[in-house]
């Protein structure tokens, strides 16, 4: 499905709050508990949220992610604000290792005006768009094409990545559990993204609002070797003090 503006907006609200009932739905939006239950329903069935008695949440596996199209679709104007924060912070003439996932790949379109730019990536869709920029050399990783999404991951991946020492590595999650732990849900995946943290100067870690207490699986990293993080709103209690005592900066998109 294509959610309509009003649809999107409950998305947002329900990854905000974790979970809501049907009522308070109707009163937010003013509209009668009728047409809430349809929009719970649609967006139910395309599998963005999951219903239960008197009220919806966020679905939360621990072992399986959202799919591709569904993740394009949650929280997009969040991951543009963030997308455009990060763009901003990023000098021109570095080198960036960017990984798979939806926020990197908002990212990469702001990154279209750059100059000299020299970006490693295991995303074929960052690689596409950025391909685009004829100031910008893309180097596209080894590895095995994931046709979910076009990421690619395995051990050659991570050996063609080990051959590098980039400026920035430009990570996105799906999860940052309570306990400081960031986390995702595919173990070669996150094999990836670890080789990225350990041959990157800094680390830049973009995540929206509803990645904070998302359980998944599999452990990539900790907070503490993050060096900057890009939201898009504060995020709740307890990762201010969890960030604070690790030392990362976090940034709060417009």
């Amino acid at each position: 499905m294509s959610p309509n503006p009003r649809q999107l907006e409950m998305l947002e609200q329900v990854q905000a709050r974790g979970s809501v009932s049907v009522e308070e739905l109707a009163a937010l939006f003013g509209v009668t508990l009728q047409t809430v239950r349809r929009d719970v329903r649609l967006l139910s069935d395309a599998g963005l949220l999951a219903r239960f008695h008197g009220g919806v949440r966020v679905p939360s596996s621990t072992t399986e992610n959202l799919a591709y199209r569904q993740r394009q679709l949650l929280n997009e104007a969040a991951k543009q604000r963030i997308a455009r924060a990060v763009a901003k912070a990023v000098p021109e003439g570095c080198s960036l290792i960017i990984n798979i996932g939806t926020t990197t790949e908002a990212i990469a379109r702001e990154l279209l005006h750059h100059k000299g730019l020299r970006v490693i990536t295991n995303n074929l869709n960052v690689a596409a768009i950025l391909s685009d920029n004829t100031d910008c050399e893309v180097i596209v990783t080894g590895g095995v094409v994931r046709s979910r999404d076009r990421g690619i991951v395995g051990e050659a991946t991570v050996d063609f990545i080990r051959q590098f020492k980039a400026d920035i590595g430009l990570i996105g999650i799906s999860g940052i559990e309570a306990d400081g732990s960031l986390r995702d849900f595919d173990y070669r995946e996150v094999k990836v993204a670890q080789t990225i943290i350990e041959h990157s100067r800094e680390v830049w870690l973009a995540a929206d609002y509803s990645k904070f207490n998302r359980p998944a699986m599999v452990e990539l990293a900790r907070l503490d070797q993050v060096d900057l993080l890009y939201t898009d709103a504060p995020p709740p209690s307890p990762f201010p003090a969890l960030m604070s005592e690790a030392g990362v900066t976090c940034f709060v998109a417009d």
